[in-house]
Parts: C-alpha cells; structure tokens; sequence
C-alpha cells in the first residue's frame, strides 16, 4: 500500500517474467526513497536503496547497516526545517534535501488572527436556535469574539485539548492523542431563531491596547423549517458521511434516486434530514417543499438467479442504512412509518425469518435472520419508489475439482508509470510484484476448477473506481485485491514486516480473518495485523472483498523475500490453498 504516493492504484503487466532481480557486482548507489525535496511533518524519515554487498554504505558520514544483498532502509532524525543528507558508496554520492514541516497551524505573529485559522471557513447553513460555533487561533491572554447580526459571542481559549493524529497513524503504532497545539485556539457559540441570511461574521482580537478586525470567509443563514429544499441522489451510489469533509467516515451509500430534505449546509455539503452530509454534486433539487416521508405496507420477496429480492414499496424514495451481523442483515428506512401486516416470504435458500420494529417514529428496521453465518454479497436500488434489496446465495459448487462453480476476481494494485505503487531498495515498482504474483495465483486457482477474472492484464493505469466497476459488473463469489506495502514517513521500514490484510464490510471479514492466518502460519511469515479500513477496493457489497498486502517493499529482508522466485511459488500456491479451504468451510 502506498501511503506516500497516495492512491491504491492498479494495473496488470500480462506475461511479465520480473520474479528475479538482478544484482550486478558494479550496480550504483540507488536511493528509491526519499526523493530530493520531499516535504513530511513527521520528525523522522526511512531512507530505502541499495548498493553492492560489498563496502560500506554512510549518510552523513555515518555507515549504516545493510542486508546481505546490500539493501537498507535506517530512519534518521528531522529538524524542523530544511535537512541535508549526503549518502556515499566508495566514490558514488547523492545528496539530498528533505523539508520537515509543522503539522500546527501557523502560530499568529503579534496582534493577529493565526493564517486561515478563522472558522467557519465556507457558507454554512443551520436550522432555528441550533448551534453556530465559531474558532479562531489568536495569541495568549486576548480579548476575542465575533460580531454576528448585531450580535457579540466572546470566544474563549481552550486548554488542554488533546490533538488526534490521522488515521493513518495506526498503520505505525503511533495513534496514540498527542499533546495540546502550543498554538491558542479561541472557541465559541451561539444559537439564532431569526430566519434568513444573517451575513459574514466579523472577528475582533483586542490584546496591550490594539484592537483589530478580520472578516470571517462564508456566511451565515438559518434556513427555514417550513421551505425546505429536497434533493434526490444523481449519483449511482451517493456518498453519505457522517460530517461535512471526506476526512468524516463513510455511511451507508444511497442508491439514486433516494429524496431527503436539507437541515443544513457547509460549503458544498449538505446535511441530510436522517443526519448524513453528502455532496452537492452528487444530488439535484426537486420541486417542492415538503420533506420526504414515506409509509411501507406490505413487503414481498423472490428468488432471482441465485439471489433473493425482497422489494420494499414506498410513497417515496427513503434514506437506507445496512447493518451486517451474525447470522443477521438488518435494513434500516429512515423518514418511514410501517403499516406492515403482511409480508410475503416463502422457504428460502438464505433466509430463515423477516422480522421488523419501529424503534423510532421515523425509523422502520427490517432484520434478515440468516441460515448461515457467512453472507456472500448484497445490492440496492430503487425502481421508481419501489427499493430493491438483493440478497446473495451461497455459492454452488461444481462436481470434481475443487472450486469448481467458484470464481475469483483478483486484483493487481497499480500500475503504468502514473501509478507505479511502493518501490523496492533497488527501485523495483509495487505494480510489477503485483502481476507477477497475481499471474502466478490465478494459474493455481484454475488448476482447482475457478473461473478466474484479472483486472488488468497490461501495465496500464487503471483507476480504483474502474476496479470496483469490474467487481460489480461481474459479481464474483470472491475478490482479492493484491499489493505489497510501505508506511508513512514516521514508520520504522526495518523493523516492520509481515502479512497485513484489509477488509470494510461485515460479509468480508471471515476471508480475511481466515487468509490472513493462512498465509501466516503455512509461510511462516510475520503477521502485520488484519484491519478494518476504508479502501475503494475492499468497499463492493457484491461479494466478499478483501485487500491483501502480501509484505513489505520497503523492508530490505523482507524485500528478498518477495522477490525470491521460489517463495512466490510458494506464496500463490498457499493463496489459492487458503481461497479452496475457506470456501469449503463457508459453503458446508
């Protein structure tokens, strides 16, 4: 995974044979890592190259230590500021400088307001007498508050608030809160009922006799409870939030089509009347100004090509929230009163029971009580105001081979030199490791009986989005995306190594769980943990999806590893050993 060229990324290099990387006696000093001028916040740095075995390898005139093949990665200090660093290899040198910046915002210099701290810094909307809070970053001891409508509100310093490093930091071990900024930030709140458009916030810093004042960058208004706008999704799979930034977590997406009213604004997001914020973009006004509300009667079910789709018909279409459980799938309509008394539901090959509740006046859950514990993909949609949820079988397996009837999709991370991924010491890109090894699985998983899909089979760029388009597309029983791994600038690249694997939703977990030990204790390998994360590639809800990183680029003895011809061999066989096992468990 490339946390630093950002991006999962992918291609497939087709019938590339990269498994051996040479090593020539009078290779040169390469340096895959850091780049000349690289900008971090983090206060240390991991520098990844390579030289011939023999002779001593020194930066800044100290040697450092090296593999047996003349790889290394040490991490080395930063000041704030601008770094030097000369590496040298007998008479072959490079230099470099790395820029170490703060990850503070910009304390404030005498009598001002800290750069771009002024919050809120985009047009927001809120509805009557909900809360407006406003921030700003001023130096200590000042006088602070802002000028709303003929309105003062004092803003006070806040101590002792502790900073959250970003999410990446668990990929480190270093996710820990982190001390309070030095910098002083100023907070306050207020609330309005008067309805209308109440203007640009004015803020004032009084501090040893000097006043000044600095407008706010967005405006205010309180919209109106009685002339709602409703939007409805135009995206084929809205993304709902829980705030206002793609820093906030994901929600259940919304199928298009779906209609909410507005609550509030901030820049160009919308916040939603079940509470999830979503893009501007992703949704059109509709006329009229009644917020969408919807009764559900009756609910019918059928089989449909190895599916089952139950149709929910509703006066409108509604905002839908998905809960995977045990032996549970739960289906939750927001803005919806049940006047449920009859569900048609016949004797099915997944689910054993419908059962339903109202736990709120604007909520109906609906609650699939499974027959297995394993779920194998799911979709939504709306036809017209009717939602569909389609609800996977179990696979069935052919007669003979072992995965006969199963089909796998893989996924080669990367690709074409847009998008080359994690490089290795000597260079050696991600996006080639990962068609090599993929070529190398999907041959095994063919000799079991699979029908096996490649998302590329070129070096070509190929976007996440396209990726995901070709899972949903053709809906395979699994799909395994395929990287190997590198960490942020703050992670130590020669004492983490090992098997990390990636999942999101509920249905994927087990494969990762069980692949995850698989490939651990049948290799022998270290494990560097299995995650729920985020990713585009681990998101479908098709089938089980999981993201594997199979070791660490970045890691000089683990960089051996992967690229030693006979332990690939022995990597897909076990990839595709671990896929038979699994589904064999999952389908008895």
């Amino acid at each position: 995974m490339n946390w630093k060229l950002l991006g999962l990324g992918g291609a497939v290099m087709g019938v590339l044979n990269l498994s051996i990387v040479a090593y020539a006696d009078d290779r040169p000093l390469n340096l895959a890592y850091p780049l000349d001028g690289h900008e971090t916040v983090a206060e240390q740095i991991f520098f990844i190259g390579s030289a011939p075995p023999e002779g001593e390898v020194t930066i800044n005139g100290q040697v450092i230590d090296r593999s047996s093949q003349g790889h290394f990665a040490p991490s080395l200090p930063l000041e704030m500021g601008e770094n030097r660093f000369t590496l040298q290899y007998g008479e072959q040198e490079i230099s470099i400088v790395v820029n170490r910046v703060s990850a503070e915002p910009p304390a404030p210099v005498g009598v001002a307001f800290g750069e771009g701290s002024l919050l809120p810094a985009v047009d927001i909307a809120r509805l009557p007498n909900e809360p407006i809070c406003f921030a700003a970053i001023a130096p200590p001891n000042a006088d602070v508050s802002v000028l709303l409508d003929n309105q003062t509100i004092p803003l006070f310093p806040q101590f002792n608030a502790a900073q959250l490093p970003p999410n990446s930091a668990v990929l480190t071990s270093q996710n820990e809160p982190i001390a309070p900024s030095t910098a002083t930030n100023y907070q306050g709140c207020t609330a309005v009922s008067q309805v209308g458009n109440l203007g640009t916030p004015e803020f004032q810093l009084s501090l040893d006799g000097q006043t000044i004042q600095q407008a706010g960058s967005g405006q205010v208004q309180i919209l109106a409870p009685a002339n709602v706008q409703v939007i409805e999704v135009t995206a084929d799979s809205g993304t709902a939030r829980t705030g206002p930034s793609t820093d906030h977590s994901r929600l259940t997406p919304l199928p298009k089509g779906t209609r909410a009213a507005i609550t509030g604004r901030e820049g160009d997001w919308l916040r939603l009347d079940y509470g999830a914020w979503i893009r501007a973009s992703e949704t059109q006004v509709v006329p009229g100004n009644v917020p969408p509300r919807s009764l559900i009667r009756s609910v019918r079910s059928q089989e449909v090509d190895g599916w089952t789709e139950v149709a929910f018909p509703l006066q409108v279409p509604v905002p839908v929230s998905i809960q995977q459980g045990d032996r549970t799938f739960t289906l939750t309509l927001h803005n919806t009163t049940a006047q449920t008394d009859t569900i048609l539901f016949n004797d099915d090959p997944l689910i054993e029971r419908l059962d339903w509740q109202q736990p709120t006046p604007q909520q109906v859950q609906y609650t699939f009580n499974l027959k297995t514990s394993q779920q194998w993909g799911y979709k939504l949609r709306y036809e017209g105001t009717t939602l569909i949820l389609s609800l996977r079988h179990p696979p069935t397996q052919g007669q003979g081979l072992p995965l006969a009837g199963i089909s796998v999709l893989l996924d080669p991370g990367h690709g074409s030199s847009e998008d080359p991924g994690a490089l290795g010491p000597t260079g050696y890109p991600e996006k080639e490791a990962t068609i090599l090894i993929s070529n190398l699985i999907r041959d095994r998983l063919i000799e079991r009986g699979a029908t096996v899909y490649m998302t590329r089979e070129g070096d070509i760029d190929l976007y996440p989005q396209e990726r995901v388009a070709m899972i949903n597309q053709l809906e395979p029983t699994i799909a395994l995306s395929i990287h190997y791994n590198a960490l942020p600038d703050a992670g130590d690249a020669i004492n983490t190594a090992g098997i990390g694997t990636f999942w999101y939703n509920t249905q994927a977990h087990s494969l990762a769980v069980f692949l995850h030990n698989y490939l651990v204790e049948t290799l022998d390998r270290p494990s560097y943990g299995v995650f729920w994360n985020n990713l585009a590639l681990t998101r479908p809800t098709v089938t089980p999806s999981v993201l594997l990183e199979l070791g660490f680029m970045i890691n000089p003895e683990e960089f051996e590893w992967i690229t030693d011809p006979d332990e690939q061999e022995r990597l897909a066989e076990a990839i595709a050993e671990g896929v038979v096992q699994w589904v064999q468990r999952e389908s008895l």
